[in-house]
């Protein structure tokens, strides 16, 4: 019989691989309906996908499946067995619900403004697609294709799985010239978003292709750190107990208290760390003032708070 973590871990692992699947679908379905058809490339290799799908037609399944592969081949290569098998499932996942969107949906829009005719075409600068043309509505379709990413690849992000595709080449290249992954990062994904300037000759695209990206980037914070937003507060205050006393009393939360001693004059001081939500921090951050108005207090953003009164430790 399984025991009482064996049993939680099993919980996790089934919600883990749940969010995975269902948001490598969410992945195909924000390509396919939302992405390509307004021959944008908001970086990854389904991003150059697309291009070369409207370049030289052929599925962008296909196109990304080919690189991917290898890619994860000369990844693990290179870098060592970083990827995961879940990494190997949302790979596998996302070219499927690609491949069938594609052969049964097509490329069309799911959002635009009416279909036109091609007699009309060069006034209103219309997009092909399977059924015709069709009037695109930049915006709206941005918006909502950066929101489908976000969630997709946020949930990929919390089933444990990595993004893989064109960031195994961010690494490689990080390996060998010790720019940061990040830059290395934007600067791959930069010249694929450009590749639909050179491709369609459309300034647009680069830049609604920028902000799917940045929507999409908010977004992955969210689905993956919570909605709520944590500061963790330093307070130096030669008066702490009324301090401690409105944390544990009136926050009701807890926090440490240091001892240290100032540079300047060598003086012994008490220094508390507490982590807090946003609201709590402004209620104490009040109360600061009415307390120790010489108090000293550093506020910082904190990005993922773990251990007991917040999230759980992972077990991995």
């Amino acid at each position: 019989m399984l025991g009482i973590n064996s049993k939680e871990k099993l919980k996790q692992e089934i919600i883990a691989y749940v969010l995975l699947i269902v948001g490598s679908i969410l992945f195909a379905v924000g390509d396919v309906m939302f992405v390509n058809p307004y021959l944008m490339a908001p970086g990854g290799t389904y991003g150059l996908s697309n291009v070369l799908n409207t370049v030289w037609p052929w599925k962008i399944s296909l196109y990304a499946i080919c690189m991917d592969v290898p890619l994860l081949l000369i990844g693990t290569w290179i870098l060592g067995p970083k990827f995961g098998i879940k990494t190997i499932i949302s790979t596998i996942v996302i070219f499927a619900a690609t491949f069938v969107l594609e052969s049964t949906w097509g490329y069309n829009p799911v959002l635009h403004d009416g279909e036109i005719t091609k007699v009309a075409s060069e006034s209103l600068v219309p997009i092909p697609h399977d059924g015709g043309w069709f009037q695109p509505d930049y915006f709206l379709n941005t918006v909502v294709a950066g929101l489908i990413y976000g969630v997709a690849i946020g949930m990929i992000f919390r089933s444990g799985a990595t993004s893989g595709g064109s960031d195994i080449i961010s690494m490689i290249l990080h390996k060998y010239t010790k720019i940061s992954l990040g830059t290395l990062v934007m600067i791959v994904d930069g010249i694929i978003t450009l590749s639909t300037l050179v491709a369609f000759g459309d300034i647009r695209l680069p830049i609604y292709s920028v902000i799917i990206i940045f929507i999409e980037g908010k977004v992955i914070n969210l689905v993956v750190d919570g909605m709520k937003s944590y500061r963790t507060m330093f307070i130096v205050t030669d008066n702490p107990e009324p301090v401690r006393d409105y944390i544990l009393n009136e926050i009701k939360r807890g926090g440490t208290c240091i001892t240290g001693s100032g540079l300047y004059k060598g003086t012994e001081r008490k220094m508390i760390y507490v982590t807090l939500d946003r609201s709590d921090m402004l209620k104490l951050r009040s109360a600061l003032h009415l307390i120790d108005p010489k108090a000293f207090v550093n506020i910082m953003e904190s990005s993922e708070i773990l251990g007991e009164g917040f999230r759980a430790l992972p077990n991995e």
